[in-house]
C-alpha cells in the first residue's frame, strides 16, 4: 500500500498480536469497536480511512464497522464468512463445553484461543446479511475455492448480498493464511491497485497501466 502512495494503519485485536486485553473477555461486537475505535483515532490526528481491510473474522468485522465509519468508501475482505456466526461449525465439541462450563481453549487455523459463552452469544446475535446488503461502499471480494477454514461458498453469498459497486477475485491454489508468499504478493498488489481508486484523488493517480500511484503521493489512511 505505501508504495502504492497509500498510508496504512495496521493493528491486531485485542489479546491478539501486539495488543493488550484478553482475547477471552472479547467478542464480536468489542471487535467492531476496535475498528471505531482506530478509526476515530485517525479521524482525529490524520484523516478518517477511505477502506477498510479485514482477514477471516477481521473481514466480517470490517463488513460490520462500515456503518459507524462513514467516511470509508471502500471495503476489502480477505477469506470472509458471510456471517460471523460461521465460527459455531468450527468449535465441534468445544461448544458443548463452552456452553457447559462458560469457556474452553479453541485451535483455529493453528492458533489457540480462549473462547468464552458471551462471544457464542454475540455473533450469533449479528445481522451481518442486512450489514451487507446495506453497505453503501464499493466491496471488493478475495477468497480461495482451496480454503480450508472457510468454504468458498461465503464469498458467493457476500457477493450476491451486496448490492453497490462490488468485484471478486479468485485466489487459485491458496490456502486460508496464504501461507504461500506468492499468493500473500498476489492479494497485496491487487489490493493496492484497487485500492488507489478509493484511496486516492485523481490527482494523485498515476496513469500507468498497472494503476501504480506515485509514491508518496497518498494522504489518506488505510485502517483494517
Amino acid at each position: 500500500m505505501t508504495a502504492y502512495g497509500i498510508a496504512v494503519m495496521r493493528f491486531d485485536f485485542t489479546g491478539l498480536g501486539g495488543s493488550g486485553g484478553d482475547f477471552g473477555n472479547t467478542h464480536f461486537s468489542s471487535n467492531v469497536d476496535d475498528l471505531a475505535l482506530a478509526a476515530a483515532y485517525l479521524r482525529a490526528n490524520f484523516e478518517a480511512p477511505s477502506l477498510l481491510i479485514g482477514h477471516f473474522l477481521g473481514s466480517a468485522a470490517v463488513l460490520a464497522a462500515r456503518h459507524c465509519i462513514p467516511e470509508a468508501r471502500a471495503v476489502a475482505t480477505i477469506a470472509a464468512p458471510f456471517s460471523p456466526d460461521h465460527v459455531l461449525h468450527l468449535l465441534g465439541n468445544n461448544r458443548g463445553e463452552i456452553e457447559r462450563l462458560g469457556q474452553a481453549e479453541v485451535s483455529l487455523a493453528g492458533r489457540t484461543f480462549r473462547i468464552q459463552r458471551q462471544f457464542l452469544d454475540d455473533i450469533a446475535a449479528q445481522p451481518q446479511a442486512n450489514r451487507i446488503a446495506h453497505l453503501q461502499a464499493a466491496l471488493l471480494v478475495l477468497h480461495s475455492p482451496a480454503d480450508e477454514l472457510v468454504g468458498v461458498d461465503n464469498a458467493r453469498r457476500i457477493f450476491d448480498t451486496a448490492r453497490h459497486l462490488k468485484s471478486f477475485i479468485t485466489l487459485d491454489g491458496a490456502n486460508h493464511l496464504l501461507a504461500n508468499p506468492a499468493d500473500a504478493e498476489y492479494v497485496a498488489t491487487v489490493l493496492a491497485a484497487w485500492a488507489g481508486r478509493y484511496a486516492l484523488s485523481p490527482t494523485d493517480r498515476h496513469d500507468l497501466p498497472t494503476g501504480r500511484a506515485r509514491p508518496g503521493s497518498g494522504k489518506r489512511q488505510v485502517s483494517g
